[in-house]
């Protein structure tokens, strides 16, 4: 009992969540399969964009900056949204909130669609991330709900499972259909996932009565928490890694290893298999090692990303190389339960800022990446900025570890 105490921290869930309903490994699943489904959604809102990159370039006549803004733009409106929604919905029933966060979600994607211009698209991109966080955050407290504790971190990834497989199936399908079909149909297609996801909610997931005594002020109590925001600070700067490589990665594959269109789907799978092995390999390390889990994985990212620039240069090399970088994706589940340890009563907020997190990594390593490529130093050079953002966040992961011990011992003390 005592190297358990000294070695993680004890969750804490809210009030209607603390005890895991009764319910049949049937009915957990349809659950799962139904939140899962909002995550596929959301992967392919948020990868397939990256990936079809250079087709709505074209399509709306911009440049490479502009393009890499509506990126940042999507990005943007998770960072905001995550953490206003989870605030103004944390009375709110569970299941209506995920509903009304998917309701937002197809709308913003539908209206993406049919952007005219390049302003609109910015706008239409923001309003699509706005439910981004939120939407994740709150599903995470639903499954934790409904599983025993020695299962929350396998459970909680599940969800994340959903977006990993958007980026194998998803992405590549979404690219395909880009070059045959036109851009806006992988928005489109996206609406109708969360149209789905919506169903899927309504029909499965449980009936909660909300949480009366939470308020705006009890959430906002997760800010003053240092573990939260060494936290939040592993992922942004840590997960940016991925996203350096990712953005440019369509654009590397014509460019440098000199490959066909029709080859860049199946470029865009591996790395989607490669962030699916990692997300499940990153659930039963969490729930058996705990927040050691997340260094393993800072390590792989930056050992991997290292390897890019070379690999480049070969498609069998790069493939090998995008498994290994997409299975640093799988930091994402680590850090979602991490916040729901540290986070005390705030449990909504902080789950729904794990997102706004990752996606300023979304924003950040494209930013710097696109630094690079003015600089003039090639787009393989955008693995050498994603190392960097690799060890920055390992860098604060050791901190947050030294921080937890150090007030372990304070505590026993």
């Amino acid at each position: 009992m005592l190297r358990r105490t000294m070695t993680s921290a004890a969750p804490c869930l809210d009030d209607h969540s603390s005890a895991p309903a009764a319910r049949s490994p049937a009915q957990m699943a349809l659950v799962l399969i139904a939140l899962g489904m909002g995550g596929f959604a959301i992967g392919m809102a948020e990868f397939a964009a990256m990936s079809i990159l250079p087709q709505f370039q074209a399509g709306l006549g911009l440049n490479a900056a502009q393009a890499g803004h509506v990126i940042s733009a999507y990005a943007a409106g998770v960072v905001v949204g995550a953490p206003i929604l989870a605030v103004m919905g944390a009375r709110a029933p569970r299941w209506l909130l995920l509903i009304g966060f998917m309701a937002l979600f197809a709308v913003g994607n539908v209206l993406s669609a049919l952007a005219p211009t390049y302003e609109w698209m910015l706008a239409f991109r923001f309003l699509s991330g706005v439910p981004h966080g939120a939407y994740f955050g709150v599903a995470a407290l639903v499954i934790a709900s409904i599983v025993p504790l020695a299962w929350r971190t396998r459970a909680v990834s599940t969800t994340l499972l959903g977006l990993t497989i958007a980026t194998v199936i998803g992405v590549p399908i979404a690219s395909a259909a880009s070059q045959a079909f036109g851009w806006r149909w992988t928005f489109a297609g996206v609406a109708v996932v969360a149209i789905l996801t919506m169903a899927l909610v309504f029909l499965f997931a449980p009936r909660d009565g909300g949480n009366r005594a939470a308020t705006p002020m009890r959430e906002l109590t997760a800010l003053k928490r240092g573990q939260v925001w060494l936290t939040l600070g592993v992922g942004a700067i840590g997960f940016g890694g991925l996203f350096a490589v990712y953005a440019y990665l369509a654009s590397t594959l014509e460019a440098v290893t000199q490959v066909g269109p029709g080859v860049l789907p199946w470029v865009f799978a591996v790395f989607g298999l490669g962030m699916v092995v990692g997300n499940l390999v990153a659930g039963w390390a969490t729930d058996r090692f705990g927040m050691a889990a997340a260094g393993g994985l800072l390590l792989w990212s930056a050992v991997s990303l290292s390897l890019y620039p070379a690999a480049s240069q070969n498609l069998w090399s790069i493939l090998i190389v995008v498994f290994m970088i997409g299975g640093g994706g799988g930091l994402g589940s680590v850090l979602q339960t991490r916040l729901m340890d540290v986070a005390g009563e705030a449990q909504t907020l902080a789950a729904a800022l794990n997102h706004s997190a990752f996606n300023a990594a979304n924003a950040l390593g494209p930013f710097l990446a696109g630094l690079a490529l003015t600089a003039g130093w090639g787009l393989v050079a955008t693995g050498w900025v994603g190392v960097a953002l690799s060890v920055g966040g390992l860098v604060i992961w050791a901190v947050a570890v030294l921080d937890a011990r150090r007030r372990r011992f304070a505590t026993v003390d």
